[in-house]
């Protein structure tokens, strides 16, 4: 009888839009008003057309008072047959106002603890977050971020373009 002895993948930190801890949090319901496959679990969005109903992907203009929280990976939703998750328009999705979650992060930032947290509102990594108000993106290009209330609580899980983060119970505008 043999049994394994060897692992050859360490175990991440988390999954993008998973809470962290047992912290305090709010998790309020929104319905995703971006195209099915576009909106992704542990991204920032923003009010949508109908503010307190659906939510969207923020875009160059958007700001602080716009900011509605961080999607949530409830892990209800399905994969389909390639392995990906396409979260449909206008599904019902879960975003928390306040509390600790594992936020998607800009490629290449190293934040520390206590960094601030910066919602990345242009180009291919909008939703995404970083420490920093300008950033350069993966490919290259200056993206522009606008300060959301909240902190980084350590480093990025490169592997998986994760960070945790916390969201404060404060109004963002």
């Amino acid at each position: 009888m043999s049994a394994q002895t060897a692992y050859k993948f360490s175990t991440p930190i988390g999954v993008a839009g998973g809470i962290v801890d047992i912290a305090p949090y709010a998790i309020d319901t929104f319905l995703n008003e971006e195209d099915t496959g576009n909106m992704k679990f542990g991204v920032g969005v923003v009010k949508g057309t109908k503010a307190g109903k659906e939510v969207k992907i923020p875009a160059s203009g958007a700001t602080a008072a716009n900011f509605e929280g961080v999607t949530v990976n409830n892990l209800t939703t399905e994969y389909d047959m390639d392995g990906k998750i396409n979260i449909r328009k206008a599904a019902a999705i879960g975003v928390m106002r306040y509390g600790r979650i594992y936020a998607r992060v800009m490629a290449g930032i190293t934040p520390a603890y206590g960094d601030g947290l910066y919602l990345v509102t242009t180009g291919d990594e909008a939703g995404y977050f970083s420490n920093a108000a300008a950033t350069s993106g993966s490919n290259g290009a200056t993206h522009t971020a606008i300060a959301v209330k909240g902190r980084f609580l350590g480093t990025v899980d490169a592997a998986n373009g994760i960070a945790e983060v916390e969201l404060f119970n404060q109004a963002q505008a």
